[in-house]
């Protein structure tokens, strides 16, 4: 029970940081995307800061629930932070929840409940072999690397999306690290911690997957961004768990045929969630000081900008085929 509570509170505290952060990021000036003075603008918001102390906490329970539970447990019920998300943007935008609301709110909550029971994630397996585990994480840092490629090709409502993406996936390998973490600081001791490479490895995810979220905050409205983010974090971090944690699954035909559909719901409630009107629909122009819009079920989408911001700094992410490649 412990381990749902802590949990839940992660995704709530989660949800609503991450609603403040994109109420500030969009207000960023666009020359800052996928750069790091993004985050140095952002620290002179206050709407940011208090947004940023929420997802500390968040952070720090989803954490505690990681130390108590298996990490294919934990990553569905992170994935309501969605939920925690629109109540917030609900207030926030005036809107009502609505059938299409109340819609992707069951068909989440299913989702998760369908995969944990389905599941039954139970921890203790053998542990993975050096060259499976660094396959693993190596298969996460390629593919997020492959979508921030491809994502800086896109206009930036399709960006976003990418960026959300590849963040999530950073995410879900660094709940899986930080399970890790937690597990060696009870068993060896902080000095044992510090001298593994596994805390670095989750600050710098945490780090680099904050860039890509910001980022993706600021280039498009929030319902652009936050599912595809909220659906790849528990995808990516129960993918690192069963491959180089030990976690194991029921593997049963009608377990894994259940276990597929619990994902599926998770996704669909996610994505229903994310279109609601009571997420931000409109972003304002960057440095402008643009806030979000307050969009109706009947009201058209906003027009997808197509403009991208200069590249005129050495400030690129590396690897995203900004100058800083270049040398």
């Amino acid at each position: 029970m412990a381990v749902f509570l802590l949990a839940l509170s992660a995704a709530c505290f989660l949800g609503l940081g991450f609603v403040l952060q994109q109420h500030a990021a969009q207000r960023a000036p666009r020359a800052d995307l996928l750069h790091w003075r993004l985050l140095l603008d952002l620290l002179r918001m206050p709407e940011w800061l208090l947004g940023t102390g929420f997802m500390v906490i968040g952070l720090i329970l989803s954490a505690l629930a990681l130390n108590q539970g298996e990490v294919s447990l934990v990553e569905p019920l992170l994935a309501t932070n969605l939920i925690f998300a629109m109540a917030l943007a609900r207030v926030l935008t005036r809107q009502t929840l609505g059938r299409s609301g109340w819609a992707g709110v069951v068909l989440l909550a299913l989702g998760v409940t369908v995969f944990i029971v389905a599941g039954r994630p139970t921890g203790g397996g053998p542990p993975a072999s050096e060259l499976r585990h660094w396959l693993v994480i190596g298969t996460v840092v390629g593919l997020t690397l492959l979508l921030v490629s491809f994502a800086r090709r896109l206009p930036l409502f399709e960006e976003a999306t990418l960026l959300a993406l590849a963040a999530g996936l950073l995410y879900g390998l660094q709940d899986a690290l930080t399970r890790t973490t937690t597990q060696r600081l009870d068993h060896e001791g902080l000095d044992a911690v510090l001298r593994s490479w596994q805390p670095y490895a989750v600050v710098a995810a945490g780090v680099v997957g904050l860039l890509l979220v910001q980022s993706a905050f600021e280039a498009a409205p929030l319902r652009m961004s936050l599912p595809a983010l909220t659906a790849a974090q528990p995808i990516s971090g129960i993918a690192c768990a069963v491959g180089f944690l030990g976690d194991r699954l029921r593997v049963t035909p009608g377990a894994l045929a259940w276990e597929v559909i619990g994902l599926i719901a998770i996704v669909i409630g996610v994505v229903v969630i994310g279109r609601h009107p009571a997420l931000p629909g409109t972003t304002g122009t960057g440095g402008t000081g643009g806030t979000s819009g307050t969009g109706t079920d009947d009201g058209p989408e906003p027009a997808a900008p197509t403009d991208r911001p200069p590249e005129t700094s050495t400030g690129d992410v590396p690897g995203t085929g900004g100058p800083a490649d270049t040398g």
